[in-house]
């Protein structure tokens, strides 16, 4: 979805709904993290989920992560972030968001 736009834009936006979909219905279940109730690995993993998918989600102006169609996610991605290890190491949301919009317009310009 990045690195899209029209109509292949509009498939990567499914997709993408897809995959938070399977995440949402099979690895969360009723757990504070995908391991339990501690961060574990999976949610290293998908960590990217919990602060760069807002950032992207800005830029390409389209909202995936909604708490309506994903609670257990949507939670998770709260609890994540107010981990105090995950929360003093998260990148400056200002300057990713100008990276990844510069990197945006480089991608789509070919």
């Amino acid at each position: 979805m990045f690195r899209t736009s029209g109509e292949e834009h509009e498939k990567a936006r499914q997709g993408s709904l897809e995959m938070l979909r399977t995440i949402e219905e099979h690895a969360l279940g009723d757990k504070k993290f995908f391991g339990g109730e501690s961060v574990g690995m999976v949610d290293i993993a998908l960590g990217w989920i919990a602060y760069w998918l807002e950032v992207i989600e800005e830029i390409v102006g389209v909202k995936l992560l909604e708490a309506e169609s994903f609670p257990r996610l949507h939670s998770w991605k709260k609890n994540f972030k107010e981990v105090s290890e995950i929360k003093e190491n998260l990148p400056d949301r200002d300057k990713m968001f100008v990276f990844f919009k510069h990197l945006r317009e480089f991608l789509l310009s070919y």
